[in-house]
């Protein structure tokens, strides 16, 4: 197996799907040996792509607020690694960006999972990392995280944390009051560990 080293300098010189990507490749994730807990999201949106820094938007507001944690922390590559099933910003949908290019997780997934050896918890965001990550779960995302207890301590499952889920967010009110603050305290423990 290639070092980590060596393995992120082909995932960030990646082109596979560069014929499809409007604003051409710009990989992004983080990701250290260390890290103790996995973040498994979609893709980068459009201000991530500019940035090159994961979950650098509204969407990681919230999601550092659902996590209890400051930007430091989240930035902390021996805290947390950020792997999204699709490393580059796929583009815009007619609902929003569209889904993770799916050459990406077939090619690079498992060699940068294998490389967490610390790795407490995963984190599962959206529909696209829980087809993949929890691929037993049919029923859909809602449901996933409805049965968020069924996958406790180790995985946890999460709605996208983005502004165009804020529907979600209001008919599922039982999200931020039952399972956010358990989530924030899981974190802390892990942290603690």
């Amino acid at each position: 197996m290639p070092s980590v080293t060596s393995l992120l300098a082909e995932v960030r010189a990646c082109t596979l799907c560069s014929e499809h990507l409007a604003l051409g490749p710009r990989p992004v994730l983080q990701l250290d040996p260390a890290a103790r807990i996995l973040i498994a999201a979609q893709a980068p949106g459009l201000k991530v792509h500019e940035t090159g820094v994961p979950f650098n938007d509204a969407s990681g507001e919230r999601l550092r607020k659902w996590l209890g944690v400051t930007r430091e922390q989240f930035y902390d590559p021996r805290l947390f690694a950020i792997v999204p099933m699709g490393f580059c910003y796929p583009g815009k949908g007619s609902s929003g960006d569209l889904p993770p290019r799916p050459e990406c997780a077939p090619r690079w997934r498992a060699p940068l999972l294998q490389s967490l050896k610390q790795l407490r918890l995963t984190l599962v965001i959206g529909q696209y990392a829980a087809a993949y990550h929890l691929p037993q779960e049919r029923s859909g995302l809602t449901v996933a995280v409805q049965r968020w207890r069924e996958y406790w301590p180790a995985t946890i499952p999460l709605p996208h944390p983005s502004p165009t889920n804020n529907g979600w967010f209001a008919r599922n009110r039982w999200f931020e009051q039952e399972l956010v603050p358990k989530l924030r305290d899981r974190v802390a423990e892990v942290f603690d560990e």
